[in-house]
């Protein structure tokens, strides 16, 4: 019955620029979407619908030997149920329940720099380890993503230019591997941030 049910996922459901649409990727598409409009409403329910859609693309990427991203989704599900509890129960150093904030440069400097070393060991892992045929442009949204999660749980301003950076580097990961309704959904993540962005500045 799994094995049916699989085959249905990846049956295509349309074609786009030569490539087979999947209906896997057609709900993760619907599901992600609809979780950065809660994102940008600050609205709890994006954290449910993000732990869904990561599991999807967990196994779609998958299935498309992107196996930094498909470890990646495995990680956003988790980071979903503990941006939920952050969302609801976080507090901040001093006490507070979280709002949405600012980390400002001084913040940044760690995380970044965390980040940009772990892009190439993640990229030399993947090449030495497993078959992935794109594994530098794999590691990079893979790792920055993390920092994006991070800021996005704890309701800091900055993952919205975070996510701007992840997105377009994602578009051309994509791309790359054809699939073209992922290419569109993270290519509308753009200018979605960038209204997010605008938003949490006013709150």
């Amino acid at each position: 019955m799994l094995m049916t049910l699989w085959s249905a996922l990846l049956a295509p459901a349309f074609t786009a620029f030569g490539s087979p649409i999947t209906w896997l990727e057609l709900a993760a598409f619907v599901l992600s979407v609809w979780m950065v409009v809660c994102n940008m409403r600050v609205h709890p329910l994006a954290w449910p619908l993000a732990f869904i859609a990561s599991l999807l693309y967990f196994a779609l990427f998958l299935d498309g030997k992107l196996y930094g991203e498909a470890g990646l989704q495995l990680v956003f599900a988790a980071l979903a149920l503990w941006g939920a509890w952050q969302w609801r129960f976080g507090r901040t150093s001093s006490g507070e329940l979280l709002t949405v904030r600012r980390l400002g440069l001084r913040g940044l400097i760690a995380p970044t720099a965390f980040t940009l070393g772990a892009w190439p060991l993640l990229g030399l892992f993947l090449a030495r380890f497993t078959d992935s045929p794109l594994p530098y442009w794999d590691a990079f949204p893979t790792v920055a993503s993390l920092l994006g999660q991070w800021l996005l749980a704890r309701k800091y301003e900055e993952n919205w230019p975070t996510w701007i950076v992840v997105n377009t580097v994602s578009v051309v990961l994509f791309g790359l591997k054809g699939y073209w309704l992922t290419v569109v959904l993270y290519a509308a993540f753009i200018p979605m941030s960038v209204l997010g962005w605008r938003a949490w500045r006013r709150a």
